[in-house]
């Protein structure tokens, strides 16, 4: 099976400017691609994990990756999928994002020997004379057909800015650069960037003579078309510090029946043929080890095997008995935020981040979705004491450890 081939059951092409060719390149390990990621966080998150898994799977087959950081382009902020404008960082912020970016990258690729490289659009893109790129660059782009590009109609309701505006131009920029500078022939990303990556391709052919090519990957989203990698504490993100091994084990643990495969598909590397194997038989108790497996692979694949094994085994405790954990996410109250030891259950539930509002804390209190050591809590004016730690358990598969501090 070629690599086309595997992308192609597996499910993650999407668009492509020239079939034929990208599967000649890709295949015979010809490509050297780059993908694009914009500082706009201190952590990656599960939206950069398809480009990420792509990156490592086209490297494993010879092709060699650019990561792209986009230190220029988050100065000004991609409308593509955005309802309002971006707000504004400093380049301070920006620079620190990008070293972050740069350590969590390395555990999928590999940097050495030149193998891959890391890039910063901002190392061009700052140094940028403005009229000179009015004249060699935005000549060859048609106001026309940008506004006619789903993303830009979507914002004219709202409203987009002339800054806004002007990042397709830089991310085609980016492209035309790469291409020159390091022989960079193929640009992917999310199904979202297609408008931006034409303008690349475009841009080479008008100024070079030369063709490049772009393909996008299918955007992971849930059965019911939503973006999938966000909780009720918000993203789940690829730093430990930011979302624990165990969460982002139990995230994957707690996918729909209706996503598991897809996402095995997706974003882990265990064998496509499995994977099929396991969605002919898939009913009953089978997505549950489906499910274990994905979670398992991915927390792997981000955190290591140990911190996988640990997340597993902590999971496996818990459901099996409902019983403590080490491993379990745990928030430490000060006693000065309690009454005695004593603490509103709306609050605390607040705090530990099970939910992300009073409101939403009420609700699951009266739908009994909510437990205080396996005892249900019904009462949303209580107050649990957590002057001995307690477990606190939302539905039946999200744990949380609380301690006095």
């Amino acid at each position: 099976m070629t690599l086309f081939e595997e992308l192609q059951r597996r499910g993650l092409l999407a668009q492509l400017t020239d079939e034929e060719e990208i599967k000649e390149l890709i295949n015979e390990g010809k490509a050297t691609f780059y993908i694009g990621f914009d500082p706009t966080a201190d952590s990656l998150h599960v939206g950069h994990f398809m480009a990420l898994c792509l990156m490592k799977r086209l490297q494993m087959a010879g092709n060699k990756p650019i990561v792209l950081i986009g230190g220029g382009t988050a100065m000004i902020g991609d409308p593509s999928g955005k309802t309002d404008m971006r707000k504004m960082m400093t380049k301070e912020t920006i620079d620190h994002n990008v070293e972050c970016f740069k350590k969590q990258m390395s555990r999928f690729i590999d940097f050495s020997e030149d193998k891959a490289i890391v890039v910063n659009n901002a190392d061009w893109l700052m140094e940028l004379n403005y009229v000179e790129v009015l004249r060699e660059v935005g000549a060859h782009f048609s106001v026309n057909r940008m506004l006619s590009h789903e993303c830009y109609k979507q914002r004219m309701e709202r409203g987009l800015t002339f800054l806004e505006f002007n990042y397709m131009i830089m991310q085609s920029y980016d492209f035309y650069k790469l291409f020159q500078d390091y022989g960079c022939n193929m640009q992917f990303g999310g199904d979202d960037q297609w408008a931006n990556m034409l303008g690349g391709t475009e841009l080479i052919r008008r100024k070079l003579g030369k063709d490049a090519y772009a393909m996008t990957i299918t955007l992971l989203l849930n059965s019911e078309g939503k973006k999938m990698g966000k909780t009720e504490k918000g993203a789940v993100w690829l730093d430990a510090e930011k979302t624990t091994p165990y969460e982002f084990y139990q995230y994957w643990r707690n996918v729909s029946d209706a996503d598991v495969i897809k996402c095995l598909k997706m974003l882990t590397f265990v064998p496509v043929e499995q994977i099929e194997e396991m969605e002919k038989t898939m009913e009953g108790a089978e997505f549950n080890k489906a499910k274990e497996l994905l979670a398992y692979e991915l927390t792997k694949l981000v955190h290591g095997e140990e911190e996988a094994d640990k997340a597993d085994a902590a999971a496996k405790a818990l459901f099996s008995k409902g019983t403590d954990s080490a491993d379990m996410p745990t928030t430490t109250i000060p006693a000065d935020e309690t009454e005695d030891g004593k603490i509103g259950v709306l609050t605390l539930l607040v705090k530990t981040g099970i939910c992300s509002s009073n409101r939403d804390a009420r609700t699951l209190v009266t739908q009994n979705a909510i437990a205080v050591n396996d005892e249900k809590f019904t009462d949303p004016k209580g107050l649990v004491d957590i002057s001995e730690p307690v477990i606190v358990k939302k539905g039946k598969k999200v744990f949380h450890k609380v301690i006095l501090g």
